[in-house]
């Protein structure tokens, strides 16, 4: 087991009920949301249809024990705790389990909450991923390792439990890191480390019928640029769109009648079996 054991937290506190707001003063709530949702629409092009949708799913999640109940996680067993880790990120990937458990369809998991925690912090909770300095030591005795643990605890758990074929799995960052280490002197840290980098870097995905051990395209030899077959973030998206089973070619309209496509990519399909 990695790191020390924590005392359970309130995830989401948020999704209590408040005690200063009844029943009676939710519905008043929800019915002025549709009084003014009714003048939005007089006002616009096209009906907000999508919009009531997702105003009514809000206020359904406010109001259901059982998406509540999602975020308790001390009804897991202990085994199970241990093994995704106790330590904030491990109990992070947990609690997306739940939510996938729970009917939730699209679930994010920010395995570390902070950027560059280690510039003020030596709590391994708080290290993030934008290691510009000593980027060496921080991969292999703080992030990777708790990485590695969870990560594979959190398929191995969705496979266990059937989930697996129909999740979808994508890791990934928002972009990559330089070929080249330097040392950046507006950074804490005493050896070099990495620049962003956004030309070239890999994502993983898993599950909803992904061919396992698939690889998809090549850099060059410095990791760099790529060199065949490059992936997009907005083929990502589709990607993302597709699993959802959402068209990612449709498009939508604002409230002011403008067209913007749902994605400009395309669903990196070949790595499907």
């Amino acid at each position: 087991m990695l790191g020390e054991v924590q005392d359970d937290t309130a995830w989401l506190e948020g999704l209590e009920p408040s005690p200063e707001l009844p029943q009676i003063r939710l519905e008043s709530r929800q019915s002025l949301v549709r009084q003014l949702d009714q003048v939005a629409r007089t006002q616009a092009s096209t009906p907000q249809r999508e919009q009531r949708l997702l105003t009514q799913q809000a206020f359904e999640l406010l109001q259901s024990p059982q998406h509540r109940h999602a975020f308790d996680l001390s009804g897991e067993p202990e085994r199970l705790r241990d093994r995704y880790g106790r330590y904030r990120a491990g109990q992070a990937c947990l609690l997306g389990r739940r939510l996938i458990e729970a009917g939730v369809p699209l679930v994010t998991v920010f395995f570390n909450h902070n950027i560059r925690g280690q510039d003020d912090s030596s709590d391994t909770d708080d290290y993030g991923w934008d290691t510009h300095n000593d980027i060496f030591e921080s991969l292999k005795d703080r992030l990777l390792p708790r990485f590695d643990w969870s990560f594979s605890a959190l398929l191995e758990d969705l496979a266990v439990r059937g989930l697996l074929e129909t999740t979808l799995v994508i890791c990934m960052g928002e972009f990559g890191r330089a070929p080249l280490v330097a040392k950046e002197r507006s950074f804490a840290g005493t050896s070099p480390g990495r620049k962003h980098w956004a030309a070239c870097y890999s994502i993983a995905l898993a599950g909803a019928g992904i061919c396992p051990g698939t690889v998809l395209g090549r850099s060059d030899r410095i990791a760099a640029y790529p060199q065949s077959d490059p992936t997009t973030p907005a083929d990502v998206a589709a990607t993302i769109f597709h699993a959802l089973g959402i068209d990612p070619t449709r498009h939508f309209e604002d409230g002011l009648g403008r067209t913007f496509p749902l994605a400009s990519g395309r669903p990196i399909l070949n790595a499907f079996g």
